[in-house]
């Protein structure tokens, strides 16, 4: 029983940065059609940031109140949406809107090539630790099973997240725009919606949560090159599952990487890697599309 209590609880923990990091990633691609390698270097620059960021704030004298080191690792998110979003999106992608989804990608992959080598100027090539918010929250047990109390943090994060993504959309005047230009960009701007505006905006709210995954894990993690490989790799393939551009799919896309890699690590660890595209081949091979695709217009 416990092994099967720490399986569930080890993948909700994987699936909840996973889900941040993911739902940033289709949200971009649901409204600017543009599958954004860079996604992976924009979390790698949001641990990185908030690792400089808590680093210098108990330099300083934080360590009087330890819990400002949670207003950095946010602050940290925030600064790279508010700097790299726009310098991306005004300064590059938006030449290649409505262009072959190929040369997007091939763009947005040589952005990541650049950013990559940027931070290793930036920030060297030695792992940077920044452990103190990991441990401000203590142990929770659970039976006979401990865990540290960030990692339920996080998933507290993942949920919050989750549904402020999902009422933004749904349940608010702006959202219902966001939704015209997903559904008819070209009809959008005839009634007098500022499409640019949509644009910059959704990519900012993308870039926010790629620093937002890589702030928060940051504290759980060794900070070094290389990071944004693993995670953008991993985060395809939830979008993948889930279908690109929904927001569920991308929910439950996580949840079942998360679970199914937990199990595997317990299990039969020599197939950690394989069975996280094992279950992305499984679910293309019924769902082609996705779990959750987007319906899309037949044209005559």
């Amino acid at each position: 029983m416990d092994l099967f209590a720490t399986i569930f609880v080890d993948g909700l923990i994987y699936a909840a940065w996973l889900f941040i990091v993911s739902v940033g990633l289709t949200l971009v691609f649901g409204v600017l059609n543009i599958l954004n390698i860079a996604h992976g270097s924009l979390y790698a620059i949001g641990a990185y940031t908030s690792a400089s960021m808590v680093g210098a704030y108990f330099g300083v004298g934080g360590d009087a109140f330890p819990w400002g080191s949670y207003v950095a690792l946010i602050a940290a998110a925030i600064l790279v949406a508010l700097v790299m979003g726009p310098l991306l999106e005004r300064g590059l992608l938006r030449f290649f809107y409505g262009r072959d989804e190929v040369l997007n990608v091939l763009v947005t992959y040589a952005v990541f090539l650049i950013l990559e080598d940027a931070m290793k100027l930036i920030w060297g090539v030695n792992p940077y630790y920044v452990y103190e918010p990991y441990t401000l929250l203590g142990d929770v047990e659970l039976g006979s099973l401990f865990y540290v109390g960030y990692d339920f943090a996080v998933i507290a994060i993942a949920i919050v997240v989750g549904l402020a993504v999902w009422m933004s959309l749904n349940r608010t005047r702006t959202g219902k725009v966001v939704l015209a230009v997903i559904h008819d960009p070209e009809m959008s701007r005839t009634m007098g919606v500022n499409v640019p505006r949509i644009y910059l905006g959704a990519f900012v709210a993308g870039a926010f949560l790629a620093a937002l995954g890589g702030a928060v894990t940051a504290p759980m993690i060794s900070v070094q090159p290389g990071l944004g490989v693993n995670v953008i790799i991993v985060a395809f393939a939830v979008v993948i599952i889930g279908g690109l551009g929904s927001i569920p799919g991308a929910a439950i896309g996580a949840l079942m990487v998360g679970i199914s890699r937990a199990a595997s690590v317990h299990l039969l660890p020599e197939a950690e890697l394989f069975i996280i595209y094992f279950v992305m081949a499984i679910v293309l091979m019924f769902r082609p599309e996705g779990l959750f695709a987007k319906t899309q217009a037949r044209k005559i």
